[in-house]
């Protein structure tokens, strides 16, 4: 039942990863319409995630570099999940 879950969790997190990802290149095309209905509901999905980073690290020369650090600490939960999910399978790290 725990191998389950945390599988869950894992598959959720890469989801997130990957929309964490379309979300960052997006922004360095200037000109895209926010407003439009899919990059709306991209931008309220990822934004309250990477604003926590942004209130930590300021950007530095208009770049802003807060996302690297939510991309690492990601990949550090997922890791520790996979590790959790190997575990509950009875695998052995």
């Amino acid at each position: 039942m725990l191998g389950q879950i945390t599988g869950v969790l894992s598959t959720t997190l890469s989801l997130y990863s990957t929309l964490l990802i379309i979300r960052v290149l997006l922004t360095w095309f200037p000109g895209i319409d926010w407003s439009n209905g899919i990059l709306s509901a991209l931008s309220s999905i990822t934004d309250p995630y990477l604003n926590i980073f942004r209130g930590i690290i300021p950007p530095i020369g208009g770049f802003d570099i807060s996302s690297i650090l939510a991309f690492v600490i990601l990949n550090l939960v997922q890791t520790q999940l996979y590790k959790l999910t190997s575990l509950a399978s009875g695998g052995y790290m």
